[in-house]
């Protein structure tokens, strides 16, 4: 550390019998400024020995005694008499070295739990996700507007009950969370809206201003109407785009209601792997990458919907209108799949953090797992 000189370095055991390693340390210079008048001074009126915690080093766990000094002031007319010597990775009064705070800052936006670098490292929760709250807050800048953005929404966990203390009145917290997504740049996840409504995304988008909203060209939503009408009413020059796996997802659900619903008609009873149509179910592939000319999908789509509306199955119908719903918005033809990847490091940090009691360390956290292997973190 800079400052810092070790002077000597010891074998020990702990209580269990355990071997370690005691470093002592020391300033070398035999003179410091007062921090409040900032006169130089070489009175040494005492010596006290502290023990900061530092980052480990090695198999042996290793202890830091540091022997600091007190000096006099040398300002008669300076309020503080005394102080005693620090540097700037072990401030006063400080018990963790700051080399060992920005680690354990990197280490939880890393994605592990707060909990268990703690446990590693010997420190508590809260000096854990304090430390990793400032190394975060300093990460997660305004991002640029994004040409492409992507909208989708993921449950927040289970709902809570908040007690209004002006109305007396019970409200239950929000269940989804609204996430935006930057699809063209680096931005990762921009920002989380409580709820799943047309409000929630208008209010967002809203608060960027329309120097910002003017940026966005194309957006890429699911199948979600409340989303539909909420760009239509704040982003009216953007392209609605819903990603064609959605329309393969759908055909593959309404396959397998008929399925299970045939089967059940005709066997009395679930389906099982011997049955012609449970070994064949994930035959239904999807032909979006061959990039046939408008003329050909338009056929093909309605060739589609004419077989959907003969069939006479609801399934089939409630399908077909899905699709001939959602068609413009599936022509354009741009993938999703970097919301959908953003969905899934939600879960994976809300499950890493045995889920969230706190909505604002939440977003915090998320927003930091959706973006950090896009930031250069700078070195300790």
């Amino acid at each position: 550390m800079p400052e810092i000189t070790v002077v000597k370095v010891e074998s020990v055991a702990d209580d269990g019998g355990q071997p370690g390693r005691m470093v002592h340390i020391e300033r070398p210079k035999d003179w410091a400024a007062c921090p409040d008048c900032r006169v130089i001074s070489t009175t040494v009126r005492q010596r006290r020995t502290t023990r900061p915690r530092d980052l480990p080093y090695g198999p042996e766990p290793l202890a830091v005694r540091w022997h600091k000094r007190q000096f006099a002031c040398a300002e008669q007319r300076c309020a503080r008499k005394a102080f005693t010597e620090s540097t700037a990775e072990i401030p006063p009064r400080a018990r963790v070295t700051g080399r060992l705070c920005r680690a354990v800052a990197r280490q939880a936006a890393s994605g592990r739990s707060i909990a268990a670098v703690g446990r590693e490292c010997g420190l508590g929760w809260p000096l854990v996700h304090r430390h990793f709250a400032v190394h975060a807050d300093a990460l997660l800048i305004e991002p640029e507007p994004p040409r492409v953005r992507g909208i989708d929404e993921t449950r927040r966990g289970r709902p809570q009950w908040i007690k209004n203390e002006a109305t007396g009145r019970w409200a239950r917290t929000e269940l989804f969370e609204t996430n935006f997504g930057d699809l063209s740049g680096t931005g990762g996840l921009l920002s989380q809206a409580a709820g799943r409504t047309s409000k929630a995304v208008v209010d967002w988008l809203n608060t960027r201003g329309h120097a910002w909203k003017s940026q966005v060209r194309i957006v890429a939503i699911d199948p979600a109407a409340c989303y539909r009408t909420a760009i239509r009413q704040a982003l009216p020059h953007a392209v609605i785009v819903v990603d064609h796996f959605h329309l393969v997802a759908l055909a593959g659900k309404a396959l397998t209601a008929v399925r299970q619903r045939i089967t059940r008609e005709q066997r009395g009873r679930r389906g099982r792997a011997t049955d012609p149509e449970w070994a064949n179910r994930r035959l239904l592939l999807a032909c979006a990458r061959e990039q046939a000319p408008r003329s050909v999908i338009s056929h093909r789509l309605h060739r589609f919907l004419s077989w959907c509306a003969d069939s006479g199955l609801s399934e089939l119908l409630t399908l077909a209108e899905t699709i001939d719903a959602w068609w413009p918005e599936t022509l354009a033809f741009i993938t999703n799949a970097r919301t959908e990847e953003t969905n899934r490091l939600i879960k994976d940090a809300a499950r890493v953090a045995f889920d969230f009691h706190n909505l604002h360390n939440q977003r915090r956290r998320v927003r930091v797992a959706c973006t950090h292997h896009t930031i250069n973190v700078p070195a300790a």
